[in-house]
């Protein structure tokens, strides 16, 4: 299935106007979930209950207001709030030009996809040449539903990513917690680096690695299927609390265990040759149970 943009855009790039389309980077639906289900086993629905009055209210009665004192709401009606956000504008204008790697992490938020949309191949293609060549990014505001965003236009390879931020007051400061520093002797030290040169990586790849907990809770959705049960796995072993651990011993035994290399995604031809075939096994109902439809997998696959 083709992407399919949630937004038309206009980058300002100078003088220069970029119409984009935007994409969400991101796939929500990857996740396991599970449904609230009545004794019977049927599906439930939510309701929205008067506080007041017990009374299950019809969502096209309801209205929207903003508590400005406890329990005391200003209620805005339909057109209000449309008002509200009239203030969005489908034009992205790019601040300042920054470094590539000048902004923290901490203050990335949603990221999202921006492709050129009809008469925007070329100058997109410019100005993502440009930010690479320069090892630059691009700062822009965007207003969006009755906020304005700061985003940041960083370039790749394929094409630009639209990096949403999070503004000074949404992130709270390390500084807070009081965390004590405490100090470390050289010799400490020097293990520690040689543990890190251990198993230091270039970059990070992504299909290196797996979610492994949503692996094993979908094994045994399969097993549920199949009408057996589910039982706990064995408990991980960990030194108990309050235990006092020599760091040298530790970053002695660390350092001659070796580094902990990640599993390539991408095996050889060689290897998936010399690797037996992994068939999944046929789903069979339990006795007694009701027969599951053929289908099951595919449906729980999809969810």
């Amino acid at each position: 299935m083709s992407a399919r943009s949630i937004a038309s855009l206009s980058l300002s790039f100078g003088l220069v106007t970029i119409p984009v389309k935007l994409y969400s980077a991101t796939e929500s639906g990857a996740d396991v979930r599970f449904n609230m289900l009545a004794p019977d086993g049927s599906r439930m629905k939510q309701q929205y209950v008067a506080e007041s009055t017990g009374e299950v209210i019809d969502r096209s009665s309801m209205k929207k207001g903003y508590e400005f004192e406890k329990d005391k709401f200003v209620v805005f009606t339909s057109d209000e709030l449309k008002a509200l956000e009239e203030g969005a504008s489908h034009v992205v204008e790019i601040v300042v030009f920054i470094p590539e790697k000048s902004v923290d992490p901490i203050y990335y938020d949603k990221a999202y996809f921006i492709a050129p949309d009809k008469r925007g191949g070329k100058p997109y293609s410019l100005l993502q040449q440009a930010l690479l060549k320069s090892h630059r990014c691009a700062l822009a505001k965007w207003a969006s539903k009755g906020k304005t965003h700061m985003v940041v236009v960083r370039p790749t390879d394929d094409g630009l990513v639209f990096q949403q931020l999070l503004f000074a007051d949404e992130v709270r400061s390390l500084a807070d917690l009081h965390i004590e520093h405490v100090a470390v002797s050289d010799t400490e030290l020097k293990l520690a680096l040689q543990i890190i040169e251990q198993g230091a990586q270039d970059n990070y790849d992504a299909t290196a690695y797996e979610n492994e907990e949503k692996k094993r809770i979908l094994a045994a959705i399969d097993r549920k299927i199949e009408g057996k049960q589910v039982v706990s796995s064995e408990p991980v072993e960990r030194a108990p609390s309050g235990q006092v651990i020599d760091l040298m011993d530790a970053l002695r035994a660390s350092l001659a265990r070796g580094g902990a290399k990640p599993k390539t995604a991408r095996k050889s031809k060689d290897a998936e040759e010399a690797a037996p075939a992994i068939l999944p096994r046929a789903r069979k109902p339990a006795q007694g149970a009701e027969k599951a439809p053929a289908v099951a997998a595919k449906v729980r696959a999809r969810k």
